[in-house]
């Protein structure tokens, strides 16, 4: 048992290097597309302490399913915005949870989960697909090909989840993997 956690955990470190090290050799000086909710990502390129209080940057990805998804159609509900990698062991820890609770409260607490899967960084959208239908998932899965959304947002350690307000506003950032009572408990907590 202790080596399987010894090698889970080295497979964590790998898998931060790995991304820390993509992610700082991106040209810092690409500018970014879109718009925040009612503010021009393009006036703060490095989005700089995103995070509480500060309007979630708008985008728009297609989904593993082919449909657009843009963030600023889900003002009004509550949206789990979840970065992870196929590859990344805790976000396959993580995954059966958020499914679970998409299941059990997203229309009660009228919430929506979007996974946006880091593509650039993973292994091919036929891994992505594979793992969805491993999971049995059912939420929207925006593919982030460019990379300019998890930049944008600052999901270098995965998993990565933003918690957003029925007014767009982020109301929290948990970096790492949640279990269905985080979900429960950061949901409820949002307006």
């Amino acid at each position: 048992m202790k080596k399987i956690i010894g090698l889970l955990i080295v497979g964590c470190l790998v898998a931060i290097a790995t991304i820390s090290f993509v992610r700082n050799n991106i040209d810092e000086t690409e500018a970014f597309a879109g718009e925040q909710m009612g503010t021009d990502m393009a006036a703060n390129p490095a989005n700089e302490g995103i995070g509480h209080g500060d309007r979630a940057p708008n985008f728009t990805l297609t989904t593993l399913d082919g449909e657009e998804v843009t963030l600023s159609d889900y003002q009004g509900k509550k949206v789990v915005l979840n970065f992870w990698a196929t590859w990344c062991p805790p976000c396959k820890a993580e995954m059966p949870h958020m499914q679970n609770y998409y299941e059990d409260m997203a229309e009660q607490e009228n919430v929506e989960i979007l996974a946006v899967n880091l593509t650039s960084s993973d292994v091919g959208i036929e891994k992505v697909e594979l793992f969805k239908e491993d999971y049995g998932l059912s939420f929207p899965i925006p593919l982030d090909e460019e990379g300019d959304v998890g930049k944008t947002y600052q999901a270098i350690t995965i998993p990565t989840t933003y918690m957003i307000d029925t007014t767009g506003t982020i109301q929290n950032k948990i970096v790492g993997p949640m279990d269905e009572q985080m979900l429960t408990d950061y949901v409820s907590n949002l307006k």
